[in-house]
């Protein structure tokens, strides 16, 4: 059974991961200062330019995607419900120069509340955030509430085929179809550093087949999707390195997909 306290476990946890992520090599805020992007080489191209584009960037945790984004030429927003994160973020856009960067405090379903009568050309959202929703076509209806006539959502994120693998990366450990909100106590977040003090956290598995039926009915049309066999770190121990941040099933493996993108526009 889902916790009913999971929005403000989740806030709890993601409020006590910041100072963890801020001194962590895995975000390397000192390269990020020095002009280094957070953003995929593929997700620029799949977007196109945001030259004077109006984008909104959800859950977006430290603000390095945003700011990577405003350094491409976008009016950026960023929203995350964690106060400690937009804290964050702040600092961050005022250390690098985009001071213009706006970061919102409020959680994502209440985003339209939050960002008033506001319409954005891009609505982006990277990976690792649906996990922390209950509810993907509810959030689909929110993303549609926030385009203007002719902008579209881009979406990249980790497959959800590959979340169903155990740690050998040949077995199968976890239900692929599995909708109840799992509660996770885990002492450590995904980055080096320390420990967390508040360590519970709540997450959900979404089929590929309800992220693109909720976007679809929430009135937006799918441009492209795409699914590819590389993910960003060693999510199991298969997985070999071929690139900076890189990683798939060697030769000889059987290939399945680590990550996927969409693109989906409103007309």
């Amino acid at each position: 059974m889902t916790d009913p306290d999971w929005l403000r476990l989740n806030r709890e946890n993601w409020d006590d991961r910041v100072a963890v992520h801020v001194g962590s090599e895995f975000y390397d805020l000192p390269g990020f200062r020095a002009g280094r992007s957070a953003l995929r080489p593929f997700e620029p191209d799949e977007v196109g330019d945001v030259t004077g584009k109006r984008l909104l960037h959800l859950q977006c945790h430290l603000g390095l995607d945003t700011l990577s984004w405003a350094r491409l030429g976008a009016a950026v927003t960023g929203l995350d419900f964690s106060p400690a994160a937009v804290d964050a973020a702040r600092t961050l856009a005022g250390e690098v120069g985009l001071d213009a960067a706006r970061f919102v405090v409020a959680d994502v379903h209440d985003a339209r509340e939050a960002l008033g009568e506001d319409l954005f050309d891009v609505v982006y959202t990277g990976f690792g955030a649906l996990v922390w929703l209950p509810d993907v076509y509810r959030w689909a209806r929110v993303v549609a509430s926030l385009l203007a006539e002719g902008g579209f959502l881009y979406l990249a994120e980790f497959h959800p085929v590959s979340q169903v693998l155990g740690e050998d990366g040949r077995s199968l450990a976890y239900d692929y179809f599995q909708s109840a909100g799992e509660t996770w106590d885990e002492p450590h977040t995904y980055t080096d550093g320390p420990a967390l003090t508040r360590t519970k956290s709540v997450q959900w598995q979404h089929s590929l087949g309800d992220i693109v039926t909720a976007i679809t009915r929430a009135g937006l049309r799918l441009e492209f999707l795409r699914e590819r066999g590389t993910t960003l770190f060693q999510a199991n121990e298969a997985l070999v390195r071929v690139g900076p941040d890189d990683y798939r099933f060697p030769p000889g493996h059987p290939s399945l997909p680590m990550m996927f993108s969409l693109r989906a526009s409103k007309s």
